[in-house]
């Protein structure tokens, strides 16, 4: 079995050791991603902002291994307040569409106070 590792060039996947992203047939696992921009590593005070690097830094990697929103099984959503999950629901129907993926949330502190939500997929590779 080939594994395929897709980093992301963020400074901590060095640090901690690990990747964005790891292929491995015929699934591909996303790590933990959280809401810095991932253009300026910027992180918005805000929820929603936060909510949408993620995604941006998820659907980046999907695309590299060859998959997308649409071949996610499984995500899973950390957040540190219940009350910040909400604002991110119409985001993650439209990330989602017709294809919702098996979801967990679980409320628990994140690494920085700072961070209001951490997001981590399963999906398959798309066909051919």
């Amino acid at each position: 079995m080939t594994i395929t590792r897709i980093a992301s060039g963020a400074p901590w996947e060095a640090k901690v050791g690990y990747c964005r992203a790891v292929v491995a047939a015929p699934f591909v696992f996303v790590s933990g991603t959280v809401g810095r921009n991932p253009d300026t590593g910027e992180l918005p005070a805000d929820v929603a902002s936060q909510c949408a690097n993620a995604l941006t830094i998820i659907g980046r990697a999907l695309a590299q291994a060859g998959s997308d929103f649409a071949h996610v099984v499984r995500v899973t959503y950390y957040l540190p307040d219940r009350a910040d999950f909400e604002p991110c629901w119409p985001q993650l129907r439209a990330a989602f569409g017709d294809n919702p993926p098996a979801s967990t949330v679980v409320f628990a502190d994140l690494i920085d106070p700072a961070m209001k939500i951490e997001i981590e997929v399963t999906a398959m590779l798309r066909a051919g």
